[in-house]
């Protein structure tokens, strides 16, 4: 039998609780023409997919949404045999199928991993959609440039770890936001940030603007909230903002439009310093840079100078709880769950 987390009936909460989710058995799928069937080691947890759920982009009864690490078990699908590791989109399942007629979003393209250019758990991190939306929303879209300051919130997530140290690469000042005095610790020590400050500190706005003298010219948005309102006055001139998400407000009603707020609150130092805000969707870059961002992210990891923390979470029974426990901040790197064993450790 297929074991699958699916939302269970009733109203969503603002934030998931552990009655939000319902454990459901049913048999293994058979791979049709085109199809193959995979069975499911590492599940990657993340904040988006919250908002699948609020907006109900998730069928009644289907497995929750999440990309995954899997092993194909039985392959009618062309290029795919038996036993191959590939990154794609089974979801909170042990097993599903991928190929023709399977359903995913269309940027979540499957594709096989070799171990040879690293973990394969970190196809769902800094050598996946995570590594290519850090490097989209910081190198492509912030364009940080040698001396500038650069600023990353949840510095220590899964997206903000990876995009610090692409601004630090290119000779960026950099300095991240974080909470627990631990996690920043991990941030400044192991990777390599200038500063960071504690979001929880009751000094946080004034020990932000500390940590940037020469203002703000790069920002990075992951949270929002009273994070944004501390990094708001200190943007210079021809500063770039690039919206990556906003956690603070996910918990907020589901016709609650948290970026347009955002938006009025920044509306007159924007105006007023030629600021300039991008929305990112990862989606919009994997046909131009998903290779050649692959090609350069892999020599980059093998040789340490991009440093990545994981936190993996052990048993098929724990992924809800990983998933409120990432939603609260109380994760603490890239959350995921591995379901099955991984045979290349």
């Amino acid at each position: 039998m297929n074991r699958y987390w699916t939302l269970a009936d009733g109203p969503l909460a603002n934030l998931p609780e552990p009655n939000t989710f319902a454990l459901r058995e049913g048999p293994i799928p058979k791979p049709g023409p085109g199809q193959a069937l995979t069975r499911t080691i590492y599940i990657s947890l993340d904040p988006y997919q919250w908002g699948y759920k609020k907006r109900g982009a998730e069928k009644p009864g289907a497995p929750c949404h999440a990309r995954t690490v899997s092993q194909v078990i039985e392959s009618r699908l062309d290029g795919f045999v038996a036993g191959d590791l590939v990154f794609n989109v089974n979801g909170w399942s042990e097993y599903a199928l991928m190929g023709e007629g399977v359903e995913r979003p269309a940027y979540m393209i499957p594709r096989k991993l070799d171990p040879a250019l690293g973990r394969i758990s970190l196809a769902v991190g800094v050598l996946g959609m995570l590594g290519l939306t850090a490097y989209a929303g910081m190198v492509l879209l912030g364009e940080p440039k040698a001396g500038e300051t650069a600023v990353v919130s949840a510095a220590s997530g899964g997206v903000g770890q990876i995009a610090g140290q692409l601004a630090r690469l290119r000779g960026a000042r950099v300095v991240g936001i974080a909470g627990r005095e631990e996690k920043c610790r991990f941030v400044r020590e192991e990777l390599g940030f200038d500063a960071c400050v504690s979001h929880l500190s009751p000094t946080f706005a004034e020990d932000l603007r500390a940590a940037c003298p020469a203002g703000v010219d790069v920002y990075f948005e992951n949270v929002g909230g009273p994070v944004f309102d501390a990094v708001l006055p200190l943007f210079n001139p021809g500063a770039r903002m690039t919206i990556c998400g906003l956690i603070a407000h996910y918990g907020e009603d589901a016709a609650a439009d948290a970026r347009g707020a955002l938006m009025r609150r920044g509306k007159a130092i924007f105006q007023e310093r030629g600021v300039t805000v991008r929305d990112l969707f990862v989606g919009d870059f994997v046909a131009d840079h998903q290779e050649s961002f692959l090609r350069e992210m892999g020599p980059w990891v093998a040789a340490g100078e991009v440093r990545y923390r994981e936190d993996i979470r052990h048993g098929f029974e724990t992924v809800p709880t990983a998933f409120i426990e990432m939603m609260r901040g109380d994760n603490f790197g890239k959350t995921l769950v591995q379901v099955s064993p991984d045979p290349t450790l």
